[in-house]
């Protein structure tokens, strides 16, 4: 169809693109169902009652007769990796081992059925729904295949050594070795990533019985039945149907396929009936239907839903029966113009998601699967990007249901090779086969609207990857080509990292135009240079693309930027940045997010956007922020408990249902007694007031309410915020405690997040002009650093991570009138050069402490210096002045004391 339109003159996605079914596959629906005729497909499940061993160097748990009786029971879906967890050390219950385990299952075998015709009879398929990330699999000491992959459906035919009627013995050999040259999964995609891949039999397992003539099992883990609209009108929509058939016995049969599409209340809207000659081998039967008046598969708005069943028939008795669920919908992708569903524009919004749950790994529940896209449904997002492989049926079944449009991704992350160059024919021929079943086992599914055939893969340097410059361009084209084969009806993309991006060094290929559609990945505000100009920069770069790229379809596939909930900052705009590390606090990651999105929302011609991440995920890669082995980039919470604040920003943003959320909380025992009062809401305006007394009412630019300088009174502070939408009122409150003016206070210089040390709790630098800041350790990714690790010898050397310094620069604090001592808390952080600090401290005007060498007095470079001095407070600032004396004056900590 789209080569047609093409060659008729029109844009490449310009042109209305067709709704399909769900795939997720017949026995997974129909297990629950009791069992068909007698000459019909059977399923047993097998997800109890495995032993499971990790590690092993030969095949011997393959054999029968092994004793397994001392290994772990288990059942399916499993994983034996635990991995991600919230604080600053490795939870002792983590596993992140990579490599070989074991399963073993005895099964007594159902007794197996004769056909209807003389000589016919029943196979037996082994069907797994994703083993990571090879899979060799045992039927009764005889090994019957290998699948290379971690996250598809496969299924192998063990009729030749089941025992019907007997007991049987199933091995399966998981390994999810960390690929490395020359090793078992050296060319199995991915073969690198800022993602965890974890080990087992993570999602169902089933013996399916069928008769020797059947809907194919063995098309690449597919339904053996796919739907498509070949056109839609409001009076009629035509659904071009091909089944795909097996005949795995010895003689032709001669069969009928009845094909019916029912409506979402079960009512037959179309029906045919042609013969089905089966040959040994595979056989394809089209047919084409009509369905009047056709109910659309609308998004968000009405996800409606038919199904289409097809049933072979002989001699008028049911053989084998596949039902899948039949979405009707068109589309289309416009350069300038974005996306359109059903011929009206929609602005697709929305978020990433990885499978993995804390405590699970990837072997997850339907539960599991149904409270995420609830989550996300809440948030009011109507795109999810499925990061960065093929996700598991139920999620796929959820998104239809929802009304999400979905972007499907391969696996083809970061490289194609880790030797170099373009990658090995080994690693080609995975990835084709990885794309064809992704793109067969989901190809029904209405929810997807795109196929995605990679993902940074010019990224390799970025993480370490190959001792050589990648050119992943070869494999991406030949991976577009085999999806458009595979089905001309979605159009292709990727998601860039590296165009124009300086900072991260690829082999110079230009990847834009190798697929229909891009997505850039890009993080303004977190990894670039200048990230207080975030929506600016964001903004300049995707004009700066669209021009460029005039018939190129963008989206942005990824934005965003860590966030830890149990870390705070008092004032976005003056500490350091830590994004490879520490801290990364929650309010940081909001400011992304505010900053990005209306980049973002104010170019129609951005055809979607999909923040990163919807939850925390694991990544061995990172340690940062307030957990270990985590991606902090979730809008929620590794373990769903808690939703962010940025979570709120999006609710306010994409939810029309009236709402109103005060931000904070979290932060209740506050440092300073200033601070800034933010509400989210979707409201025109908000009121707030703070212990009963009215702060007044102010107007919610952009759903952002705010109220700057609200001074708190020492104890707690009952803060309500309270809003109408549309008539309904809305309101939300928190209670913040306030410091004891007594007590006077403390700033940690250059730190973006505040802390206790030694009891005393410390604010994040603010009320300074001038200076910038510097952080002693950046950190790294994936165990490499980006400087090289020091440490302050001091009595207490967290007051060293970060510093201030400058050739002149001054805090305005806020301090009760009285008497006080100042204690500055400096360091020289230079070991060799001739830039040693030597600075000039000055008071509400006054010279306190007279010029000093900070390397002198502290008897070398870092080594922690406290010098103290006292003031006099008049009307309730102090100004704390400081010069460089020939160099830089350098700040880590102040302390304003009684």
């Amino acid at each position: 169809m789209i080569g047609n339109a093409i060659k008729a003159g029109l844009t490449p996605f310009a042109l209305a693109l067709c709704g399909v079914a769900s795939i997720a596959t017949t026995y997974a629906k129909e297990s629950a169902a009791p069992a068909a005729q007698a000459t019909g497909r059977s399923i047993v499940d097998l997800s109890a009652g495995w032993r499971f061993r990790f590690g092993a160097s030969d095949d011997a748990p393959a054999r029968e007769g092994l004793d397994d009786s001392g290994w772990e029971n288990v059942s399916v879906p499993h994983s034996w990796n635990r991995i991600g967890s919230y604080g600053l050390e490795r939870d002792p219950l983590s596993n992140n081992k990579q490599g070989v385990a074991w399963y073993r299952l005895t099964v007594d075998g159902p007794v197996a059925r004769t056909g209807l015709v003389a000589r016919t009879g029943q196979r037996q398929y082994l069907d797994f729904g994703a083993v990571s990330k090879i899979a060799d699999i045992w039927v009764n000491g005889v090994h019957v295949g290998q699948h290379k992959g971690a996250f598809s459906r496969f299924r192998f035919d063990v009729t030749d050594h089941w025992k019907p009627g007997a007991r049987n013995l199933i091995a399966v050999r998981a390994d999810n070795s960390k690929p490395e040259i020359g090793n078992s999964t050296a060319q199995t995609i991915p073969l690198a990533g800022d993602f965890f891949v974890h080990g087992g039999i993570y999602r169902g397992v089933s013996l399916v019985m069928v008769d020797e003539a059947s809907f194919d099992m063995l098309d690449h883990g597919g339904p053996g039945l796919y739907a498509r609209s070949a056109s839609v009108a409001p009076d009629k929509a035509k659904i071009a149907i091909l089944a795909r058939l097996r005949n795995s016995g010895s003689m032709h049969r001669a069969m009928q396929m009845v094909t019916v599409i029912r409506d979402a209340q079960g009512r037959q809207v179309a029906q045919s009936t042609q013969p089905a000659r089966l040959a040994t081998g595979a056989t394809e039967v089209k047919v084409t239907l009509s369905v009047p008046s056709p109910h659309l598969w609308n998004g968000t708005a009405d996800p409606y839903l038919y199904t289409v069943t097809a049933e072979l028939l002989e001699a008028g008795r049911s053989v084998d029966r596949v039902t899948q669920p039949l979405g009707i919908r068109t589309f289309k992708v416009d350069a300038d113009k974005g996306f359109f569903l059903n011929g009206r524009h929609l602005a697709l919004h929305g978020v990433s998601r990885h499978q993995d749950r804390m405590g699970k790994g990837w072997g997850l529940s339907p539960q599991d699967h149904a409270e995420d896209m609830a989550l996300i449904r809440e948030m009011g997002a109507n795109t999810v990007r499925q990061a960065h492989y093929q996700h598991a049926d139920e999620w796929s079944d959820e998104a239809d249901r929802a009304g999400m449009a979905v972007w499907a991704e391969l696996p083809y992350v970061t490289t194609p090779s880790l030797e170099g160059g373009e990658g090995a024919p080994e690693l080609w021929a995975n990835a084709e086969d990885q794309l064809r079943e992704l793109i067969r086992q989901n190809y029904n599914h209405p929810s997807i609207m795109m196929w995605s055939v990679g993902n940074e893969v010019d990224s390799a340097k970025g993480f370490g990857v190959g001792k050589e410059l990648m050119r992943p361009l070869a494999l991406l084209k030949r991976l577009n080509i085999l999806a458009r084969a595979e089905d001309p009806s979605r159009p292709t993309t990727f998601a860039d990292c590296c165009e124009d991006l300086g900072m991260m060094k690829t082999a110079g290929e230009q990847l834009a135009g190798a697929t229909d559609l891009i997505g850039y990945n890009r993080y303004y505000g977190w990894y670039y240079p200048q990230p207080l100009k975030a929506r600016e920069q964001l903004g300049a770069q995707i004009d700066k693309f669209h021009a460029k790229h005039p018939g190129l379809p963008l989206s942005i596939s990824e934005y965003g930027g860590g966030g830890a909930i149990s870390q705070h900052s008092d004032d976005l705009m003056a500490g350091f940045l830590n994004f490879t590390g520490r801290p990364q606090p929650e309010e940081f990651e909001s400011f992304v997010h505010e900053a990005n999105w209306p980049a973002i929302r104010d170019r129609p011609f951005i055809f979607a956007s999909w923040a990163w991440n919807m939850f925390d995920f694991p990544s061995d890669l990172r340690g940062e922020g307030d957990s270990v082995d985590l991606n902090t980039k979730g809008l929620v919470t590794f373990d769903r408990k808690v939703k962010k604040e940025p979570f709120y920003y999006y609710k306010a943003q994409w939810n029309p249902e009236p709402m109103i959320h005060l931000t904070g909380k979290r932060y209740a025992t506050r440092a300073y007694p200033v601070m800034e009062v933010k509400a989210y809401s979707n409201a025109a305006r908000a009121s707030l007031t703070l212990n009963s007394k009215p702060m007044g009412e102010v107007a919610c630019t952009d759903r952002i309410c705010l109220w700057p300088g609200v001074t708190l009174q020492p104890g707690d502070n009952r803060a309500v915020v309270n809003a109408a939408v549309d008539g309904k009122p809305v309101q939300d409150e928190a209670v913040w405690t306030g410091p004891d003016p007594k007590q006077g206070i403390r700033v940690e210089a250059g730190d973006l997040a505040g802390h206790s040390v030694a009891g005393k709790l410390f604010g994040s630098d603010s009320f300074v002009t001038g200076g910038r800041p510097v952080v002693l350790n950046m950190g790294g990714f994936g165990g490499r650093r980006m400087m090289a690790e020091r440490t302050v010898t001091a009595e207490h050397p967290d007051y060293y991570d970060f510093w201030r310094e400058g050739e002149v620069f001054s805090y305005l604090l806020p301090v009760a009138d009285g008497k006080w001592t100042v204690t500055i808390h400096s360091f020289e952080p230079r070991t060799s050069g001739d830039e040693a600090v030597t600075m000039i401290i000055a008071a509400n005007g006054k010279t306190v402490l007279p010029a000093f060498s900070v390397l002198k007095e502290a008897g070398g470079p870092l080594r922690g210096l406290a010098k103290s001095f006292p003031v006099t407070v008049k009307g309730g600032q102090l100004k704390i002045d400081f010069t460089g004396n020939g160099g830089k004056a350098v700040v880590a900590a102040i302390e304003v004391t009684r």
